[in-house]
């Protein structure tokens, strides 16, 4: 990435700059829900297309999650809470331990995720656990609802299922933000253990989206593309940004002051007062 921290951002900035972004995209999120018929037509391909290259891994895994309420449940709770936690706990560590990295990580992240948006409105997609029975999967997010706090028709809290887009599969962000996580935390950490906990995270991520049948494979791995275009796209955010820093006013007139030192226009003022004061 071109640009590094010498110092970290404002945080207060930082945090508004967010919370704007990730508003913007679950609004967006919400708007972009499309024809039911439509979205069950997508998913259906998608599976088909999945069985053609025999890479039908939903099935197996989700009758595992299914039968296992010892493996069902955790994975549930993983899917309804981990990507709030984690991916905010990430860019919250950068932030304070790796500066010279969270300029670029921020951009990365939040490119990848409208990147998501696009993908969402262009492409609406019924996740397995909403197909018909007759496609043999099992919702496991209403099978093992009475457990969480979430309810039988999304992994939102219960009562507010109908304010998520349900149909907003493709890409699969669960999967792309978790390989966010893991890359960072696999470049950044000191200790092997935490960097191979990061190495997991991405892995153990798209089992749990597989295995709960919120996703299909192929969506995971769309997941991954769309934070590879991200990452190609960082770059150029970063120097758009800066030609902006650039081009702004500057309230100095361009010239250098140190900490306590008197702007041009004040030095020219309290010369003139000088002789006066003296008199």
């Amino acid at each position: 990435m071109p640009e590094r921290l010498d110092r970290r951002p404002r945080w207060w900035a930082e945090l508004l700059l967010i919370a704007v972004v990730y508003a913007a995209y679950s609004g967006g999120r919400l708007l972009a829900r499309g024809d039911v018929s439509t979205a069950v037509d997508h998913g259906l391909a998608i599976l088909h297309y999945e069985k053609l290259l025999y890479l039908n891994a939903e099935h197996p895994l989700n009758r595992l999650f299914t039968a296992e309420p010892w493996i069902g449940i955790p994975a549930d709770f993983a899917y309804a809470s981990l990507h709030y936690l984690v991916t905010p706990a990430v860019l919250v560590w950068l932030y304070l331990r790796r500066p010279g990295s969270y300029l670029a990580a921020r951009t990365w992240l939040m490119a990848s995720t409208l990147l998501g948006l696009v993908g969402f409105t262009l492409m609406p997609t019924c996740p397995p656990r909403l197909l018909d029975a007759a496609y043999g999967f099992t919702d496991t997010m209403a099978q093992y609802s009475s457990y969480g706090w979430w309810g039988g028709e999304a992994s939102a809290p219960r009562g507010l299922g109908g304010l998520t887009n349900q149909y907003a599969a493709m890409p699969s962000l669960h999967v792309g933000w978790a390989l966010w996580c893991g890359i960072l935390v696999w470049q950044h950490a000191r200790t092997p253990l935490v960097r191979y906990l990061g190495a997991a995270y991405p892995a153990l991520t798209l089992l749990i989206v597989l295995g709960t049948a919120n996703h299909y494979l192929l969506d995971g791995v769309a997941g991954a593309a769309v934070m590879g275009i991200g990452w190609l796209l960082t770059p150029h955010a970063l120097r758009l940004a800066g030609r902006f820093r650039r081009k702004s006013p500057d309230v100095s007139g361009g010239w250098d002051t140190s900490a306590g030192e008197l702007l041009p226009a004040q030095r020219s003022s309290a010369d003139d007062d000088t002789p006066a004061a003296a008199r």
